[in-house]
């Protein structure tokens, strides 16, 4: 079932990050229902450094195409700022799509961008990013693949702008809202209670600007989706790091770490064995 899909259901999407092909398999395995393509954890797994604008969109897009091939589940995709002008934006569009994905998000920040919930993030013109909505929206194949409209001026220019520039979004095409760093559930709730017929997007961030509330609490305010971008990926840092220490100190290995038979499972060496039995 697509993303559109479960949105027209009405059903409520918790999409854990995921990173890198490996990450979307144990999420999927697991059972996420959708997936979300973190640029954090990309940036993170691919370069070891931040999400700062630093991996292109080819890199990006790669990464869709690497995820989309050993998964089935819905992907939402960060598209960061579409990687400069309408033409890079339109490019985005129709590769993310291509490659598989259900959703791109786009930003309204400079670029380079920064990570949401970090220091220092500007954006641009709210008509240059009515701009690249529409281009977004004009650039697609099908209107099953969804555009997801980022505003990050809620920490620089406060909630009402934020709310301006969200209207303006929507205006243009965007087919999901996503208003990053609300600083209070009161806001949030006002987010929800300004665009009712809108699916809104919920960044769940330990350690973020915005308040973590369990699914039902977000449904209740009136979301539809709630994106975990670095959960998997502190979890897999801290399991390494737990890992690390016994292997140091003693030379010896955890017995509640996924073992090779586990590890083979995940990633489907069955499939390649069988090819070996073909007479």
């Amino acid at each position: 079932m697509s993303l559109k899909q479960l949105l027209d259901q009405g059903q409520f999407i918790s999409a854990p990050g995921v990173f890198d092909p490996l990450s979307a398999r144990v999420a999927e395995s697991c059972g996420a229902r959708a997936l979300y393509m973190t640029g954090y954890g990309v940036s993170a797994s691919l370069l070891g450094k931040p999400d700062a604008g630093l991996v292109s969109y080819r890199e990006m897009v790669d990464r869709v195409r690497a995820i989309c091939e050993v998964t089935s589940t819905p992907l939402i995709a960060d598209g960061d700022t579409g990687f400069g002008g309408l033409a890079n934006v339109r490019q985005a569009v129709q590769g993310y799509e291509s490659a598989g994905a259900d959703a791109i998000q786009l930003e309204d920040q400079e670029y380079p961008k920064r990570c949401g919930h970090t220091k220092n993030r500007k954006v641009i013109p709210a008509d240059d990013m009515v701009r690249k909505i529409r281009i977004a929206t004009e650039s697609r194949a099908s209107s099953d693949f969804l555009i997801v409209a980022r505003t990050d001026s809620r920490t620089e220019h406060g909630l009402d702008e934020a709310l301006r520039r969200s209207e303006a979004y929507i205006t243009a095409g965007a087919d999901v809202l996503f208003l990053e760093s609300p600083e209070s559930v009161e806001e949030m709730r006002k987010i929800a209670e300004t665009f009712p017929g809108t699916p809104k997007l919920a960044n769940m961030v330990g350690g973020g600007r915005t308040p973590v509330l369990p699914d039902d609490e977000l449904k209740t305010l009136g979301y539809q989706i709630a994106i975990h971008p670095v959960y998997l990926l502190g979890a897999a840092v801290a399991g390494m790091r737990a890992a690390m220490a016994p292997l140091l100190e003693k030379g010896t290995e955890l017995d509640t770490v996924a073992d090779l038979e586990d590890l083979n499972q995940l990633v489907d060496f069955p499939a390649v064995w069988a090819l070996d039995e073909l007479k």
